[in-house]
C-alpha cells in the first residue's frame, strides 16, 4: 500500500481531499446557496462522486458518511435524494445532524470517507 499522503483539489485554506493508507477523506462539500436541500444534496453528490473518481475510487468504496443539516425538518427531503444515490448493497455507515452551517443559505454539508481501490 502506497503510504505517500496526496492531495487533491488543493487550495489556500484546504484541500478537496487527501489520500493516504489507501483512504480518502473529502472536504465537506455544499450546493449552490438558497436552492432547495434537495438540489443542495444532489450538487453536494455530484461533487462526491467527481472528487472520488478523481481519486480513483467511486460510491461503492465509501464507508462513513457525516451528513449536517441546517434544519433537521429537511431529513425526509434529503433522504429522498441520498436513498436514489447511494447504491444498494453498498450503504456507508451514515450520522446525520444538526448545524449552523457556514452561510445561511447552505442547507445540506456532506462529508465521506471512503476506501481507494487497489
Amino acid at each position: 500500500m502506497n503510504s505517500d499522503i496526496t492531495r487533491y483539489g488543493i487550495g489556500a485554506r484546504m484541500s478537496e481531499a487527501v489520500a493516504y493508507n489507501g483512504i480518502v477523506w473529502l472536504a465537506g462539500q455544499v450546493g449552490a446557496p438558497g436552492a432547495s436541500v434537495a438540489d443542495q444534496t444532489r450538487q453536494c453528490l455530484a461533487e462526491v462522486d467527481r472528487i472520488l473518481a478523481a481519486a480513483g475510487t467511486d460510491k461503492t468504496r465509501i464507508l462513513s458518511a457525516q451528513i449536517w443539516l441546517a434544519d433537521m425538518a429537511q431529513f425526509a427531503e434529503m433522504n429522498v435524494v441520498w436513498d436514489a444515490w447511494v447504491p444498494a448493497g453498498h450503504t456507508p455507515a451514515r450520522a446525520t445532524g444538526e448545524a449552523r452551517l457556514a452561510a445561511p443559505d447552505y442547507k445540506v454539508e456532506i462529508i465521506v470517507t471512503a476506501a481507494l481501490t487497489a
